[in-house]
């Protein structure tokens, strides 16, 4: 037994008794049981018996949460009542003669039943631990068991409202417990609406039990969404369905469940048997979960706080006599269902009508996945090229599902930060993907497992990007320009296919091509001893160990890896997973897009002297969410007409950096960042580029002409911003244009033309000062800061 304070860390204050050892040998018995069950179920059983969520992984915890299921996982008064049912039949006729369950049948009066349902209570209490929820359930079974066993009228309300009290009184912190709360409300819900709404739906010919299920999902919903709304600021659409196919699985596994944990102890073959029978229903549970919550409107923002509780509570209450007109209208209720679904659903052609996401025809979309990375290239109808996954599943699932991805022929992971491959589950969701494609440094090794146990589970093969390595995929091409290869691994890896020919390994590891090619300029492993691995990881001898285990920056000295002397930069490049990051240049329509992953300044500078070719480029993701560190000369280089940062809204890390966001627009830039624009598309062709933004809904076009290697004048383009998916905001465009015009125009001001070049000069030195002033004569800016620095 621990006491917990707030000044001072946790002391142990005794051991357990006899009892909570019992209790807990019971949990540790029913997960031993359930051990040899799938994923779900293994993870899922313990927490519907007793509570035990250790074992639940955050995708199912995200999908049980979106679904609004998380009442399943704690454990209240829905477990203890399927308990009692077995022992006293309907709550309905406990108290009669004729009542049924296992009582009657064993011979036990009335006063008995009681005795022996307190006694279950109470070890539901000590085996489930005492949480809010199972102590207001326990509570309340006991004065009802009370009043069956002296022969008084049950009234369930009353009932209700004693439990509340004493429970408050014996323990004050539990009126500011949400737990309780929703489990207050939710039982009050369910005593009060249900009996009323499921009397209603059976006047209208509705199935008495089906009316019963319907109108306590209903009930439960309308009084808990305000509360759930306070704590999560989100109003779910798919949680009365969700609960209504859930509750055909939850008395199954509920009983078969505390079946197992009573035999685990004694038989445990038997335990494990009925863990079995158990774990189907459970299964059935999480893909309800999982497939509810993959519904792109499975839930949408609402404000947060008790403001937006408040009204959210405002809302039910003029829903509800509403609710009750349109079921007098069958064609209203058809309608009403009918957009429900597509609000749902929200199928691509019907989304795109009314919001105008996805623009038709775009090349590129920077999805909006918070503090990470997660970027779609169109490559046909259905089909993308996707980097980056984001650190959020259901974001990018999302996202996909709004662009109608259907087909990944090549997923590729830049490096193995969380912010950029932690969403791979929810990119292989529903998905054909051809294989993952990521960068040679292993690290973090723990993300670079889950890279690898995902792709297994999924069957989808792992390749590694190797520079040089060319590829082509319907419209796109693409070049890896970074990281350099290491000096033990062979040349490009790809059991997508050989050379120039369609390859041989379809999605998840068919013999169905995928369409991904390999260009003429790409080279073939060759000159290696040991047999010829795709993957690179049936070998890892193959790998220079570096540290932690994983190759890391290859042998100092060893010819053409980083730090050697023939390496480029000279210097070791590679300080981490971000400079190991596998940058891409993608030519698509006519447009350059670069892709520079989070490469920090030192590979900045060694890819810059890798590829001295590199010139002016149309579209530039920007390295590291737009963080301070940056080279100014390869943005001088590069000189994009469109910047695109992928950031996070109120991130911790201070991205994106004022000072890169003046760099790139004193280069001419128009900056877009979906931490405030929301996704990102870019559309049009090199002469007539354009990206349309859903943050704010704006479109900005970029009309200037093609693009030129060097640009003499950075501001030489005209930026056109118009409302997208608004017909009539569009003749009210706003033009800005930088370029001189033939007509006399008013100069800028000297002071203006002073800053400008000051800008200019200051781009080509490492240190770039606010507003471009000179450094004084000891190295330090005056009142600046370095712009590698980061915020």
């Amino acid at each position: 037994m621990l006491r917990v304070t707030a000044e001072a860390p946790p002391v142990k204050v005794g051991a357990p008794d006899a009892l909570q050892r019992l209790a807990g040998s019971l949990r540790a018995g029913l997960r031993e049981a359930s051990d040899g069950l799938r994923p779900d179920a293994r993870a899922l059983l313990p927490g519907l018996v007793v509570g035990d969520t250790s074992r639940v992984p955050p995708d199912l915890d995200d999908a049980f949460r979106a679904t609004d299921l998380t009442h399943l996982l704690a454990v209240s008064g829905s477990n203890l009542t399927i308990v009692l049912a077995l022992l006293i039949g309907p709550p309905h006729l406990a108290s009669r003669a004729e009542r049924r369950g296992l009582a009657p049948r064993l011979g036990l009066s009335l006063r008995g039943t009681a005795v022996i349902g307190g006694a279950l209570a109470l070890g539901f209490v000590v085996v489930c631990r005492p949480d809010p929820s199972v102590l207001r359930a326990a509570a309340c079974g006991l004065i009802t068991l009370l009043a069956i066993g002296t022969g008084r009228r049950r009234s369930l309300l009353p009932a209700l409202a004693a439990a509340v009290l004493l429970l408050v009184l014996y323990d004050p912190w539990l009126a500011r417990s949400y737990g309780f709360l929703l489990s207050v409300l939710a039982t009050g819900a369910l005593l009060l609406l249900a009996p009323r709404w499921s009397a209603a739906l059976q006047r209208r010919r509705v199935p008495p039990r089906l009316a019963e299920v319907i109108a306590a999902a209903a009930a439960a919903q309308a009084v808990c969404a305000p509360v759930v709304a306070v704590l999560a600021a989100r109003v779910g659409l798919v949680a009365v369905p969700c609960n209504l196919l859930a509750e055909l699985a939850v008395a199954p596994a509920t009983v078969l469940g505390f079946a197992a944990l009573a035999a685990a102890a004694v038989v445990p073959p038997v335990a494990q048997a009925l863990a079995w029978c158990a774990g189907w229903p459970a299964e059935w549970i999480a893909g309800v979960a999982r497939t509810g919550a993959a519904l792109p409107g499975a839930e949408f923002t609402w404000p947060g706080g008790w403001a937006g509780g408040l009204a959210l509570a405002a809302a039910m209450v003029v829903l509800v006599p509403v609710g009750r007109r349109v079921l007098r209208r069958p064609w209203l209720c058809v309608l009403c269902a009918l957009a429900v679904i597509l609000a749902v659903c929200r199928p691509v052609p019907f989304t795109r009508v009314l919001t105008g996401w996805p623009p038709p025809g775009w090349r590129a979309v920077v999805c909006d996945v918070g503090q990470g990375d997660g970027l779609v290239l169109a490559a046909g109808d259905g089909t993308a090229l996707v980097v980056d996954t984001g650190p959020e599943p259901q974001a990018m699932d999302r996202c996909l599902t709004d662009l109608g991805i259907r087909r990944i022929p090549l997923l590729v992971l830049t490096h193995f930060h969380a912010d950029h491959v932690d969403g791979l589950p929810g990119a292989l969701r529903g998905r054909s993907v051809g294989a993952i494609e990521t960068t040679t440094l292993q690290e973090p090794p723990g993300q670079a497992q889950f890279v690898r146990s995902t792709a297994a589970a999924a069957r989808v093969p792992i390749v590694r990007a190797t520079p040089g390595e060319r590829r082509r995929l319907g419209p796109l091409t693409w070049e890896v320009l970074w990281p350099p290869a290491p000096p033990a691994l062979p040349g490009p890896s790809d059991p997508i296919g050989p050379r120039d020919s369609t390859s041989p390994t379809g999605p998840h590891g068919s013999t169905k091509p995928t369409g991904l090619r390999r260009s003429v300029g790409a080279t073939e492993p060759r000159g290696s001893a040991i047999a010829y691995d795709p993957t690179g990881f049936a070998n890892p001898h193959r790998q220079e160990p570096g540290p932690g285990g994983p190759y890391d920056s290859g042998s100092p000295g060893s010819p053409g890896s980083p730090g050697s002397p023939d390496s480029p930069s000279g210097t070791d490049p590679l300080d981490g997973p971000n400079d190991a990051s596998v940058t891409l240049l993608v030519r698509t329509g006519g447009l350059t897009i670069l892709l520079l992953g989070d490469l920090e300044p030192p590979a900045q500078r060694g890819l810059f002297a890798a590829h001295p070719e590199l010139g002016g480029v149309d579209v530039l993701k920007v390295a590291h969410h737009g963080s301070a560190y940056q080279d100014p000369p390869l943005i001088h280089r590069l000189a994009p007409r469109l910047a695109l940062i992928s950031c996070g809204a109120d991130n911790p890390y201070g991205h994106p950096a004022p000072r890169t966001i003046a760099a790139l627009r004193a280069q001419g830039a128009r900056v877009l960042r979906t931490d405030t624009d929301g996704a990102i598309a870019i559309l049009g062709t090199e002469a007539g580029l354009s990206a349309t933004v859903t943050g704010h809904r704006v479109k900005v076009r970029l009309v200037d002409g093609p693009r030129t290697r060097a640009r003499t004048h950075p501001g030489a383009r005209r930026a056109e911003v118009r409302t997208a998916g608004n017909r009539r905001s569009r003749s009210r465009t706003r033009t800005v244009d930088n370029r001189q015009p033939s007509r006399p125009r008013r100069q800028p001001s000297r002071r203006r033309r002073r800053a400008t070049r000051s800008m200019r000069r200051c781009l080509s030195r490492p240190r770039c000062p606010p507003g471009g002033r000179r450094s004084g004569s000891n190295g330090r800016t005056e009142g600046g800061e370095p712009l590698n620095q980061d915020l």
